[in-house]
């Protein structure tokens, strides 16, 4: 099978061969085709998932929510100690 990709691609597999991750472009691709056919389709929600949507919008009725600067500066400070 032949494939075209785009070039930003095709540099990012290049530099992962370099680095030795993979031993060869088709390994690296063989690779990222693998990770997708493990990973689960994220258009699919399971019932763990929608039981946090379901307390998420809960906590937001009830007025349980954070405004985006003090969870940036909670982030910024557990993080990166600033």
């Amino acid at each position: 099978m032949n494939v075209a990709i785009d070039p930003e691609y095709e540099k990012f597999i290049d530099e992962q061969v370099k680095a030795g991750r993979f031993s060869s472009s088709a390994e690296a691709l063989e690779a990222g085709i693998a990770r997708l056919m493990l990973d689960p389709d994220p258009d699919v929600l399971d019932e763990q998932d929608v039981a946090d949507i379901r307390q998420s919008l809960d906590q937001i009725q009830k007025g349980e929510v954070i405004d985006a600067k003090t969870v940036h500066a909670e982030i910024r400070k557990r993080f990166l100690n600033k």
